[in-house]
């Protein structure tokens, strides 16, 4: 596949376009090997069946409360916050030649979901706000949140999973990183993955946007791609910085696969030198909580 500015972006589909689905990306409309997504919006008392095939999958509660029953056991009550900037995530690791039945409790309940092919048996494990660690990373005006939900040495195969948080007018995925080549020490030390990457875009109002710049070293990629609410953005390969529009906090939902469960990268040594400026972290950061989640049903809607 040639990238470019559009293949790169999957504009989110109209809400009713395809019931339940409001995004979704395969590996063969990619063109790559492993990572596919969808994100879906039930009603309340809606269900949604599925099964995970030769594949191990995610489920990432957005918004919302579900129940799930499974061949690997049930989970009658997953999720909390009202949304992504109401509180910390809930997911759900299923492995492969699992069958499940998800039904929503609240309405709306929004999900993501992604599913990569394995050869692999792994445990089905419900992950709890309790289990994704919050990091604040780099500084400045690159100062942004980092909940951890998938991390490398989590029991899957393949899947690594995160969400950040970037406040108005701050950059994250920067200095821009790419991991497009597997590259191993003496030691065996993973110094950089080869991974397919989705991002998976939300915002704290109407209107906003963030850019995203997806380029390698030779530009065979270079391209910049105008992400909105419940866009994807692929990276297949190459260095992906964004920067948050001034004003609008910026969420994305991060999907990766590859070469090991791994988040090793390399930096562009052309930016790296921005380090070196930073003066401590934006005030901002944590933009989200679980201590906020109590009081979520009172404070007023920052989205939609």
């Amino acid at each position: 596949m040639i990238y470019t500015a559009e293949t790169l972006l999957v504009r989110a589909l109209a809400y009713g376009e395809r019931p339940q689905v409001l995004n979704r990306i395969t590996a063969a409309a990619a063109g790559w090997a492993l990572l596919n997504m969808e994100v879906r919006r039930l009603g309340r008392g809606e269900t949604w069946t599925g099964h995970t095939g030769e594949h191990e999958a995610a489920i990432v509660l957005l918004g919302g409360r579900c129940a799930v029953t499974s061949d690997r056991g049930a989970w009658p009550s997953i999720g909390r916050r009202r949304d992504v900037f109401g509180g910390m995530p809930y997911a759900l690791y299923l492995p492969r030649r699992t069958g499940f039945a998800l039904s929503a409790v609240t309405e709306p309940l929004d999900l993501a979901y992604c599913w990569v092919p394995t050869d692999q048996d792994h445990p089905a494990r419900l992950v709890t706000p309790a289990d994704c660690p919050i990091e604040v990373r780099g500084g400045g005006t690159a100062t942004r949140q980092i909940n951890s939900i998938l991390p490398p040495g989590f029991d899957c195969h393949r899947l690594v999973c995160v969400e950040v948080y970037t406040p108005g007018g701050n950059w994250s995925s920067y200095p821009p990183h790419k991991h497009d080549v597997h590259r191993e020490d003496e030691q065996g030390t993973v110094l950089e993955a080869d991974l397919e990457e989705i991002y998976f875009y939300r915002f704290d109002r109407p209107g906003a946007f963030a850019l995203q710049r997806i380029y390698t070293a030779d530009r065979a990629i270079d391209a910049v791609v105008v992400a909105q609410d419940n866009d994807i953005v692929l990276v297949p390969q190459g260095y992906h910085p964004v920067s948050a529009a001034y004003g609008y906090d910026c969420y994305y939902l991060n999907f990766l696969a590859g070469s090991a469960q791994s988040l090793a990268n390399a930096e562009d040594p052309a930016h790296a030198w921005v380090r070196t400026t930073w003066r401590g972290t934006d005030p901002r950061v944590p933009l989200v909580t679980s201590e906020m989640e109590e009081g979520a049903a009172t404070e007023p809607e920052r989205r939609r």
